[in-house]
């Protein structure tokens, strides 16, 4: 029995701590964490600037790794991989969505979703399948061949929505999803996040905007490196039938 079938946990943090050095002054960005978040679950980590949630989302990314303290994602303890290792974990575990989109200016959208396929080293008939596939699911099989400029915001947003479920990752995580976007698009991308919600994804989603935050199933709050709150969300925001859900 492997590990993901023992566990219904995705994310297990134990007391995880971030402390940066800044010529004298010792600097705690997280002091004491633990959170659980079982496969499936939909979380808005929220807090004011210095609260902590990026560095959380940067530990949970495997982006950094904590000063102290165990996480365990998927069954794999990632607390003291090497860059090398949580460079191999996160491509095959975490998509990104990022306020900025970050998508390749020169590539097509088609070109976009795929890079992560390439990393993973598969053939070009299956990367341009499964990406073709993703944008399917995000309703832009039509834009595949446009490049990003070629594309309104919330058409980009929904290529890095592609690009961070091609490679079926265990965990969906959104920074500021939609700090670059209108209110209708925004609207929109939310109505597709509960999509991929729906069908089984499991979301994080880093916001500091509450009505953001009230689209997701759990809140968790943070402050001074500390959670706050974590709570289940009973009032959640559901978003206006979209013809972009999948």
């Amino acid at each position: 029995m492997s590990a993901t079938d023992r566990t219904p946990y995705v994310i297990q943090t134990t007391d995880i701590a971030k402390e940066y050095v800044m010529g004298t002054e010792h600097i705690h960005a997280l002091r004491s964490v633990s959170i659980d978040i079982k496969r499936g679950e939909y979380v808005a980590f929220m807090g004011p600037s210095g609260s902590g949630k990026s560095t959380l989302m940067n530990i949970v990314g495997c982006l950094d790794t904590p000063s102290h303290g165990q996480y365990i994602l998927n069954g794999q303890d990632v607390s003291r991989m090497s860059d090398n290792q949580l460079a191999e974990v996160r491509n095959k575990e975490i998509g990104f969505v990022f306020q900025t989109f970050n998508l390749l200016p020169r590539s097509t959208s088609l070109e976009n979703v795929a890079l992560p396929l390439i990393y993973a080293g598969l053939s070009k008939r299956e990367r341009t399948e499964r990406a073709l596939e993703a944008l399917r699911s995000v309703g832009l099989a039509d834009r595949a061949g446009h490049r990003p400029n070629e594309l309104s915001g919330g058409q980009r947003q929904r290529v890095a929505i592609a690009r961070a479920l091609v490679n079926t990752p265990s965990v969906l995580l959104a920074d500021e999803p939609t700090g670059a976007l209108d209110s209708k698009t925004s609207y929109e991308i939310m109505a597709l996040f509960e999509a991929l919600y729906a069908k089984g994804n499991t979301i994080i989603m880093v916001t500091h905007e509450e009505d953001i935050a009230h689209y997701a199933h759990r809140i968790v709050r943070l402050r001074d490196g500390l959670i706050e709150t974590d709570e289940p969300n009973h009032n959640v925001t559901q978003p206006a039938v979209s013809s972009l859900a999948v």
